[in-house]
């Protein structure tokens, strides 16, 4: 067999646009930052030398503005990708997204439409704080008529990022800042994949376990531990937060009647609050324990080091959670959570974790 590609994800969502573009003049790119020296961590690098500044354009600070014009040019023919350096700035937008981008099929009756791509950046790293470093995903799944996508892996980047810019809605394409630098198997040309939501990463029957974005990675940490004491964990990666597809997960919590959700944003009123309404709906009479969540505490995004460490949620507490859902011993609990703790404090705290960088 030939020798598979191994790119980062920052790379594949690079690589996607520009096939994109290549494939179909109308795909235009605008946003703040996109002909920057570090172009969006490489995702638009050299495009504005390749398409011009007719197709790649550089937006003033003027997010609401902008996006009501990539709208405009949706419906006129155009499928633009918008791009937000930190979700924060899309929240200037919610006014276009809400009450036009995601109404506009349904108040024409199917005359108009708004193919937009909509990418924004999530998560933690190097202390930005409150306002600049938050996982707001649970605003925009909300609304029904915007889809949202957010990706683990280069290869889903990839695949998630083609199908999201040829879709007919708007699609809001949600990217952790850590989930840049993953590296995976990435397949060459046009590769794309169904907006269909959770991928199995792992089979087991004693816990199952959803995760999403850079969350996925953390996890994928905690089940690999458990995997090492004889526990098989049943793990999805949910990809597409909206149109929310739980069949699969559960058809596997019927089986293991044990379920955690981890999620990247806040735990409360979080995209894992709604899996277990959904999965409780239909599992409640096979339960054997209460579901459990993971998520962010109900606390603004603190700057600092020593506070961040007691915010984000990690590998050590995932599994530690799913060998209590598992029924193991608090002796063998300690040691998995220990062991993943030590291996964690031995690097700076503010940064991916080196295993991050794949393939998987």
């Amino acid at each position: 067999m030939p020798e598979q590609r191994v790119i980062s994800a920052a790379q594949a969502i690079r690589e996607a646009t520009d096939l994109a573009m290549a494939a179909d003049p109308a795909v235009i790119i605008m946003g703040e930052g996109i002909a920057d020296p570090k172009t969006i961590f490489g995702t638009t690098d050299q495009l504005m030398e390749k398409y011009g500044p007719a197709r790649v354009m550089e937006m003033s600070i003027a997010e609401n503005g902008f996006t009501g014009m990539a709208i405009g040019a949706a419906m006129n023919g155009l499928r633009p990708i918008i791009v937000h350096q930190r979700v924060e700035f899309a929240l200037l937008t919610m006014e276009q997204l809400v009450n036009n981008a995601a109404k506009m099929h349904y108040v024409s009756n199917g005359a108009h439409k708004a193919p937009i791509v909509v990418r924004l950046i999530v998560g933690r790293g190097w202390g930005q704080g409150p306002a600049h470093s938050q996982s707001l995903e649970t605003l925009f799944a909300h609304i029904p008529g915007l889809k949202v996508v957010m990706p683990a892996s280069a290869h889903d980047a990839k695949g998630l990022l083609l199908s999201a810019i040829t879709d007919d809605s708007p699609v809001v394409f949600i990217e952790h800042r850590w989930m840049h630098y993953v590296k995976g198997h990435v397949p060459e040309g046009w590769a794309a994949l169904p907006l269909d939501g959770p991928a199995r990463l792992t089979q087991g029957d004693a816990v199952t376990v959803v995760s999403n974005s850079y969350m996925t990675l953390e996890t994928i940490r905690a089940v690999e531990a458990l995997a090492a004491e004889g526990v098989a964990v049943e793990h999805f990666d949910l990809r597409v937060v909206r149109p929310l597809n739980v069949d699969p997960i559960v058809e596997s919590v019927k089986r293991t009647g044990r379920l955690l959700t981890v999620d990247t944003g806040f735990a409360t009123y979080g995209v894992g609050a709604e899996i277990v309404a959904r999965v409780m709906e239909r599992c409640c009479l096979t339960m054997k324990a209460a579901p459990r969540r993971i998520g962010l505490p109900e606390h603004p995004t603190p700057s600092s080091r020593s506070l961040a460490a007691a915010f984000y949620p990690r590998s050590p507490d995932i599994a530690q959670a799913l060998a209590e859902l598992a029924g193991l011993d608090q002796a063998r609990i300690t040691a998995i959570h220990n062991r993943l703790a030590e291996e964690r404090e031995a690097l700076p705290f503010d940064v991916p974790h080196p295993s991050f960088q794949g393939p998987f």
